[in-house]
């Protein structure tokens, strides 16, 4: 069996192989086109190991080269130490280290996704630069409000009535061709937006996942999808504390020697759009009531709004973890709010519309009324619930504090010191209300 590693650049890749005598030998370089990869497959045997480092075009590369060798595995780049800190670093030393490597199973490697992920990632991807380009534009129509001293009286400047106040504006004739490019380039770019959310829906209107996400409060279409191309299979992930760090919505934590334990920020590893969608959702889920937003009250009254809103997109990442994992729907899911969600993705699919019908139960706008009376009255109950179950906690750890210190083993000679102290000192610090479960 032999172990190979491939150093992938965008026109070149290199090729080191660890034979069966253990000898790390160059194969020298090869072109990074169709071509080229494919004559190499050809020439793998069905027990060769190979390994890439992630990169930009490492899953095309994957699929030439898995239906030739017996296995093919790829690296995470920022966890591959002897690549990344090594003093003399060149691209036939780093494919001879991902092969060394890889013959001594001390490789870091990252989970690949099927084929159907992979391109719904791609899709999610697409969308967001997209979504990125058309924030760029709004910027520039806002900087040059700014400049001028002008202020939009609606209170969204690119909706209907931003649009039509944005075309009549009083600007310089220089400022007003730059709107005007501008706007017209914003339209533009909202039709192909269209065009991609409606590409997403097409592909994922009969995921169960997607409509299992939905049902939370707050988790939209495109929130849903991009965590279900995000996780790909849920089970890679024994506890949901392993998604939250994948999302990187962990804490950093700095400990060393006898001191306690430091929490910082968030980790911010792994997709950055993935967690911008989960705080927005955040924010979205706060304005109903229910369980998030009594969380996100909790949180902000101690910490405040911006941590709280980071707290309460990490509630909703556990809480996807379990949907999925037990495939099921939210417990407190608004049944009107969530069939309304639904019905907008069938129709940006392309389900024909059907005018005058009231998503939820019913036809008639009076029974939608009524539905969302139910809704909101089911929320309103659960959120009282979290409230009082909060409560219960606070007042139930708070009469154990005070029956300890009313024992007297606060007066009592000092216990034997605990060999982790670290753990000891920084749960003696922790607040009673500090404790509490979502």
């Amino acid at each position: 069996m032999r172990n190979i590693g491939i150093d992938v650049g965008r026109t070149w890749a290199e090729v080191a192989i660890v034979g069966e005598d253990g000898v790390t030998r160059s194969a020298g370089r090869i072109g990074a086109t169709p071509e080229e990869l494919t004559a190499f497959a050809r020439a793998l045997r069905p027990d060769d190991r190979v390994v890439l480092e992630a990169t930009t075009n490492t899953w095309a590369i994957v699929e030439l080269l898995e239906t030739h060798a017996g296995e093919v595995v790829v690296s995470n780049p920022q966890r591959t130490r002897a690549i990344a800190d090594a003093k003399k670093k060149t691209d036939t030393i780093d494919a001879a280290t991902l092969a060394e490597l890889l013959a001594a199973d001390y490789l870091p490697l990252v989970w690949q996704p099927d084929v159907t992920t992979r391109a719904l990632r791609r899709r999610v991807a697409a969308r967001a630069v997209l979504v990125v380009e058309r924030t760029r534009l709004r910027n520039r129509i806002s900087a040059v409000l700014i400049r001028n001293l002008v202020r939009c009286p609606s209170s969204d400047t690119f909706g209907k009535r931003g649009r039509a106040w944005l075309a009549t504006v009083a600007l310089p004739d220089d400022e007003r061709d730059l709107v005007d490019t501008t706007l017209r380039l914003l339209d533009g770019l909202e039709v192909e937006i269209r065009g991609a959310e409606a590409g997403i829906a097409g592909v994922v209107t009969d995921d169960v996942r997607v409509r299992h996400l939905l049902t939370i409060p707050g988790v939209g279409l495109q929130t849903a999808v991009g965590l279900v191309a995000t996780i790909g299979d849920v089970h890679r992930f024994s506890r949901p504390d392993k998604l939250v760090g994948y999302l990187g919505l962990d804490p950093i934590v700095r400990q060393s020697g006898g001191k306690p334990a430091w929490t910082g920020h968030i980790s911010r590893s792994g997709a950055g759009h993935m967690r911008m969608l989960l705080v927005e959702a955040a924010h979205a889920a706060v304005r109903t009531p229910g369980p998030l937003r009594a969380f996100y009250a909790r949180v902000a009254a101690r910490r405040g709004p911006a941590i709280a809103a980071v707290a309460t997109a990490r509630k909703i990442a556990v809480l996807a973890w379990h949907l999925l994992s037990e495939d099921t729907d939210y417990r407190w899911a608004p049944t009107y709010l969530t069939a309304t969600k639904v019905r907008a993705m069938e129709l940006a699919a392309g389900s024909p519309s059907r005018r005058g019908h009231v998503p939820g139960p019913g036809g008639s706008a009076e029974r939608a009324r009524q539905a969302r009376a139910a809704d909101r009255a089911l929320l309103e109950r659960a959120e009282a619930d979290y409230v009082a179950l909060v409560a219960e906690r606070v007042a139930r750890d708070a009469a154990a504090t005070t029956g300890e210190r009313l024992s007297g083993r606060s007066l009592a000679a000092p216990r034997s010191r605990s060999p982790h102290s670290a753990v000891r000192l920084g749960v003696d610090r922790v607040r009673a209300e500090d404790t509490l479960g979502a």
